[in-house]
């Protein structure tokens, strides 16, 4: 098993659940809202420990598949690398699996621009953290 720096794991998934937090909040909370159609109320009626709970356990699993990624180098990569990489991740991966899914489920463009520019922003901050621990 690869040796991995469980402080880095908590705190990128908690880098990445920040910037959801600020994302989903202030900065495209009400745009959001509108392209999935829901309101404040309902989305307040949600039950919020299952989401944030649910949300957090997913960032930690990212983070970890992240650090398990770098820690299969033989040689320690640069900060730059590690950014990249984790963007890359979230380029190659992440944004067409939402992007195919919007397509079949018929959901706007705008929906598929604010989730993968989340994500995108998700992963180089857990790069960030990840090549600076």
């Amino acid at each position: 098993m690869f040796d991995v720096n469980w402080l880095a794991i908590v705190l990128a998934a908690l880098a990445g659940f920040v910037v959801g937090g600020i994302w989903y909040g202030p900065v495209m909370g009400k745009r959001w809202m509108g392209a999935v159609g829901l309101t404040e109320e309902q989305v307040k009626e949600g039950s919020m420990g299952l989401i944030y709970g649910g949300a957090f356990a997913f960032s930690l699993l990212a983070s970890w598949t992240l650090a398990h990624t770098f820690a299969s180098y033989d040689y320690e990569l640069s900060v730059f690398a590690k950014v990249m990489t984790a963007f890359g991740v979230a380029l190659g991966f992440i944004v067409p699996a939402i992007g195919t899914n919007y397509l079949f489920s018929q959901k706007g463009k705008a929906l598929f621009f604010i989730d993968a520019g989340y994500w995108l922003l998700f992963y180089i901050a857990m790069g960030l953290v990840h090549a600076y621990l």
